[in-house]
């Protein structure tokens, strides 16, 4: 919505218009008369999904390691999301940072969460090891084809292409979170696994 409604955005003294959501970043839109209301967003967002993660914590945390590493890692998806709306492009290194925790980490902690809950649920282990694959890959096309000169003169598919990995990364933290909630707590055998592979 944002997107259809921005004009563009000044960014280091360059005005960069229109905007395109295929060729710009979601971060060009914490920028210029969409700014405010972007970067609340991205902050009210990043604290939805923190709580939420952290809502789950403790049903990670009895799943060994693995669940324990998952969790750690999914948590920084929420802490991202609020560095990316506490600085924007402009600050560019912390906004970087912001959008690394955000998502490729937490791509990771969607697999080792798939791998902690595969023989309980299969279907929520596939999930994790499977959004978590596909968010990784996606961030991987995103940093190859991402081109500032030319997303700046609205070339390319880079915007699209973001919003796909932002999809996928948040449906997959969302899925989890749900799911590990309804499998409730580890069973036995799955407890004695985990210790006999420790």
């Amino acid at each position: 919505m944002l997107g259809a409604v921005s004009p563009g955005y000044e960014l280091f003294g360059h005005t960069i218009a229109p905007y395109s959501w295929i060729s710009q970043p979601v971060s060009g839109l914490g920028l210029g008369v969409t700014g405010p209301t972007m970067n609340a967003a991205f902050i009210v967002g990043g604290l939805l999904v923190l709580v939420g993660t952290l809502a789950t914590a403790r049903a990670w945390w009895r799943r060994g390691g693995l669940g324990r590493t998952a969790v750690v890692l999914m948590v920084l998806s929420g802490v991202g999301m609020i560095v990316c709306g506490a600085f924007t492009l402009e600050s560019m290194m912390l906004h970087l940072s912001g959008f690394l925790l955000a998502v490729p980490l937490p791509a990771v902690g969607f697999v080792l969460a798939g791998l902690a809950v595969r023989l309980e649920s299969p279907t929520l282990g596939l999930i994790g090891i499977g959004g978590g694959a596909a968010s990784l890959v996606l961030f991987a096309i995103f940093m190859g084809i991402f081109d500032a000169t030319g997303a700046g003169g609205n070339v390319g598919v880079a915007g699209l292409v973001q919003r796909a990995l932002i999809l996928v990364t948040l449906a997959t933290l969302s899925a989890l979170a749900v799911g590990v909630a309804r499998i409730g707590a580890p069973t036995r055998t799955r407890v004695t696994a985990d210790l006999q592979g420790v």
